[in-house]
Formats: structure tokens, sequence, C-alpha cells
């Protein structure tokens, strides 16, 4: 988390996203629930000071940053999607989300839902 924190640091996903400045607020909270439906099974906590979602091992990690939300799957859940994230800043294992446009569910979904069979159906490691 790169934003200042007001108090210590938070200790729940909740906490987490209730110390975010206001514009990743709304946006923490759409791939939250994004991920709980795709994910209904998994359980959240931090790590790394960031939100995350767990089955056994983590499937994913989001995090807010000064202008943009950053979504982490994994290299390997992003590869099927390579054509549908060129027009996002990426990095090894991760996504940009410029706060000033609106998320894309639809494709957040689909990549979380990869992730999610990959995990149960091949044990795939997070990183």
């Amino acid at each position: 988390m790169v934003f200042p924190m007001a108090s210590a640091k938070p200790t729940t996903v909740t906490g987490y996203i209730n110390a975010a400045p206001p514009e990743a607020q709304k946006k923490l909270r759409e791939m939250r629930a994004i991920l709980k439906k795709v994910s209904p099974k998994a359980t959240e906590t931090l790590k790394w000071g960031s939100p995350v979602f767990e089955e056994n091992r983590i499937l994913f990690a989001y995090a807010a940053y000064k202008s943009h939300l950053n979504f982490m799957p994994t290299p390997s859940a992003m590869k099927p999607f390579k054509t549908e994230l060129a027009k996002y800043k990426t990095g090894k294992g991760s996504i940009q989300f410029p706060y000033d446009k609106p998320l894309p569910k639809s494709l957040i979904s689909k990549i979380a839902a990869f992730r999610v069979k990959e995990l149960r159906e091949k044990d795939a490691k997070w990183m």
C-alpha cells in the first residue's frame, strides 16, 4: 500500500479499504465483490499489507496505489488474456486499472475464474 496511513496499519481487508483514499475505496470494493463472487470458498486476509484471497494457496491479491488499483492474479492466469490485457499496464503477474476508468468487471471475473480453476485442478502456485 503506497498511500499515507492516518493511523496504524490495517489488520483486516475492510480496514484496508476504509484506510484507502476516497478515489480508491470504490474500486477496492468493486474488486473485492468480483473476487468474492468468483471464489466464494476462499478466505480473505492481508499479506504484505495487501488484501489476498486464499484457498489453500494464494489465489490473487489486489492493492491500492496513488493513481491505480493493482490486481495480481499470477502470470499464468494472465497469459490466456494477453490480447484483452494489451490496453492495460501490466507487470509480470499484475495488472493496473486506473481510478479514472471503470473496472473491466467481466475481464477481471474471467481471469479470476481461470486462476481458481488452475489452482483447484493443478494446485498452481501463486507466483
